[in-house]
C-alpha cells in the first residue's frame, strides 16, 4: 500500500505546506503503518472477537482480553508500536469495524509520541465503523508533539442510529519533562462523525499552532496547557440524561480551577462533546475516566474498572 492511499485527500494547506517534494519519498519500509480490525459477536460465547485482523509495521494489535468481571463480553484492545513513535514522513492508517451486537474497548500502549521533523510532516487517519446494537470505546493515550514536529490526524466515526460510541483524544504541550513546551510546529485535528447513511452529525476541528499564535490568550488555552476531548455518539433518548449526570459529577472535581470543562449537546441530539483543560495529562484523563464510567453505566450498566496497564 502507498502513502497516497493511506493519506487522508483533505489535508489542510496549513500541512501541506510543510510538504516537500513527492509522497514518494515516505514509501519506504516502515513509514506506511496500517492496522485492520473487524470485531464480530461470536456465535457460542456471545464474546465480541477479533474476526479479521491485519496490519502492517510499525502498527500492530494484541490478542483481545476480557478483563471486566461486570461485562465479560467486552473485548479489550491494544494497539502497540515497536517504533516508539511517530517519525517525519509517517503515513498511518487505523480502520476499526464492530459488527452488530460488539462490545469494545479500543486504546494504545501509551503515549504517542510525535517526533522532531526537518521537513514533511506525518499523518494519521483513523476510520471507525460502529453498526447496529454495538458498544464501543476508542481511548487512547495522550499525544505529545516534539519539538519541530507537525502532525495531521483525521477521525472518522461512522456511528449507527442504534449504537453507542465513546472517543477521546489528549494533546500535551510537549515533553514538559524536559522542559519542552509548545515548541512544535503545528498539531491539527480534524473529527467528523456520520451516521450509517452518512449523514454528518458533526465536525470539529483542533488547530494548535504555538508559533503563529498565542495559546495562552483567554478563548484557545488560558491558563492550561493540556487540552482533551471525549466525544459521545448515541441514542437521543440518553442524552439529556448523560449530559445532567457528567455536569454534576464533573461540577465535583473541577476542584476550584485546576481544570476547566465544558459540555455541548452535538447537533440534533445525537450526541455530546465535552472540552478539557488542565495542566497535567493525568488531570484531563480523570474526567474522561468519569465520563466513561457515567456513559457504560447508563448505556449497558456496567462499571469501568480501568485500561489496566503497568
Amino acid at each position: 500500500m502507498s502513502a497516497n492511499s493511506s493519506t487522508s485527500q483533505n489535508i489542510p494547506l496549513e500541512i501541506k505546506r510543510y510538504m516537500k517534494g513527492s509522497e514518494k519519498e515516505v514509501e519506504k519500509t516502515g513509514k506506511v503503518g496500517i492496522l485492520r480490525l473487524k470485531l464480530e459477536r461470536h456465535s457460542a460465547t456471545g464474546n465480541t472477537v477479533i474476526k479479521e485482523q491485519y496490519s502492517r509495521v510499525p502498527l500492530l494489535a494484541q490478542r483481545a482480553m476480557y478483563l471486566e468481571e461486570t461485562l465479560p463480553a467486552m473485548a479489550y484492545v491494544y494497539i502497540i508500536s515497536p517504533s516508539g513513535g511517530i517519525l517525519q514522513g509517517d503515513r498511518y492508517q487505523i480502520d476499526i469495524k464492530l459488527g452488530n451486537n460488539t462490545l469494545a474497548h479500543v486504546t494504545t500502549q501509551g503515549a504517542t509520541r510525535i517526533y522532531k521533523m526537518e521537513k514533511n510532516y506525518a499523518s494519521q487517519t483513523i476510520n471507525i465503523n460502529v453498526q447496529e446494537e454495538s458498544y464501543f470505546e476508542y481511548i487512547p493515550d495522550q499525544i505529545i508533539p516534539f519539538r519541530n514536529s507537525r502532525f495531521y490526524q483525521e477521525v472518522n466515526l461512522n456511528v449507527h442510529d442504534n449504537a453507542t460510541m465513546i472517543y477521546s483524544e489528549v494533546i500535551v504541550p510537549g515533553r514538559v519533562a524536559s522542559g519542552e513546551a509548545f515548541e512544535y510546529d503545528l498539531c491539527y485535528i480534524k473529527t467528523v462523525g456520520r451516521n450509517q447513511l452518512g449523514k454528518t452529525r458533526f465536525m470539529d476541528v483542533v488547530k494548535l499552532d504555538p508559533k503563529n499564535k498565542n495559546l495562552g490568550i483567554k478563548g484557545i488555552l488560558g491558563k492550561y496547557k493540556v487540552v482533551g476531548t471525549t466525544y459521545i455518539v448515541t441514542k437521543e433518548s440518553y442524552i439529556q440524561d448523560l449530559q445532567n449526570e457528567i455536569d454534576k459529577q464533573i461540577e465535583s472535581i473541577e476542584d476550584g480551577g485546576k481544570i476547566s470543562v465544558g459540555t455541548s449537546v452535538l447537533p440534533d441530539s445525537k450526541g455530546i462533546i465535552i472540552r478539557i483543560l488542565g495542566n497535567s495529562a493525568e488531570d484531563v484523563k480523570k474526567i474522561i475516566f468519569t465520563v466513561l464510567r457515567i456513559t457504560r453505566k447508563m448505556i449497558v450498566g456496567a462499571s469501568f474498572s480501568g485500561s489496566r496497564k503497568s
